[in-house]
């Protein structure tokens, strides 16, 4: 299944599931920047299917690890074993919609068939906008343009940088919902980027805490869907989330901020 792989240097245990159910495999990977270790040997397993999110301090390497898997970084110092499936999609917190293109063309960017462009932007609440300019859209049109832009190159693996960080609170809810929907119909593996604890928490069935360059915590929320903030029953797995990352929760909890969407949200700041 896998066809961007490096082999350097490998090291690490055997993989403890085979590879046709694996989508991603990380055996001691390594990354370095002006000699500083970023990634310090991780070992990790993605099953297909499986909906992950990574969470971390600001300079913890969330992005880092994502680029590696991503295959956008050749220029990086590192090592390791690396196996990814071969269509992979990438979405970003900034669309990257071209401007100079209307939206069906930014769709269907680097590949062919319309009617496929137009099906994807239906699937995200976008149809009708075909010829629409990127300037028009609000920001979570965007993300649905970027998030149809994904779909149509039928991805085994979607990659997602935080793609709902510049997002006001409402729509980052309705922008979780339908990636969640979107992840049930099509049940691609994704690895979710975020510094939203209460994010993680709602959306993936895996959440990962990276420290230091390495995986210091593997949660399974084993919760079913639809998940929702003010669930009583994901207070553990925040209280354990929160500890790995070293942070103390704001007094003013969600039960006390009626009508408003909370956000465990961890920066640079919490662990000064």
């Amino acid at each position: 299944m896998a066809t961007h792989t490096e082999q350097l240097t490998a090291t690490g245990a055997a993989a403890t599931v085979t590879a046709e159910r694996t989508a991603v495999r990380l055996r001691g990977l390594t990354r370095s920047f002006e000699g500083r270790a970023v990634l310090d040997g991780i070992d990790l397993d993605i099953p297909a299917g499986q909906f992950v999110a990574l969470l971390g301090h600001s300079g913890s390497g969330k992005s880092t690890l994502l680029r590696a898997v991503a295959g956008l970084d050749h220029e990086v110092a590192g090592s390791g074993g690396l196996t990814a499936p071969q269509r992979v999609s990438v979405v970003f917190q900034d669309s990257r919609l071209l401007p100079w293109r209307r939206v069906l063309d930014n769709v269907l960017l680097g590949t062919e068939g319309e009617e496929k462009g137009r099906a994807a932007l239906a699937e995200v609440g976008l149809k009708g906008r075909e010829r629409a300019w990127p300037n028009e859209l609000s920001g979570g049109e965007a993300q649905r343009a970027a998030l149809a832009r994904s779909l149509v190159r039928e991805p085994e693996l979607l990659l997602a940088d935080e793609p709902f960080g510049a997002l006001d609170a409402l729509t980052r809810i309705r922008m979780h919902a339908l990636l969640r929907e979107l992840w049930e119909r099509h049940r691609p593996s994704v690895l979710l980027v975020t510094h939203d604890v209460d994010e993680a928490i709602v959306l993936a069935d895996r959440v990962l805490v990276l420290e230091h360059g390495r995986i210091g915590l593997d949660l399974t929320i084993d919760r079913p869907h639809p998940r929702t903030y003010r669930d009583p029953l994901l207070g553990e797995y925040r209280e354990r989330l929160l500890a790995a990352l070293g942070v103390t929760e704001a007094p003013e909890s969600a039960a006390e901020a009626p009508g408003r969407a909370p956000s465990t949200a961890v920066t640079a700041a919490d662990h000064q």
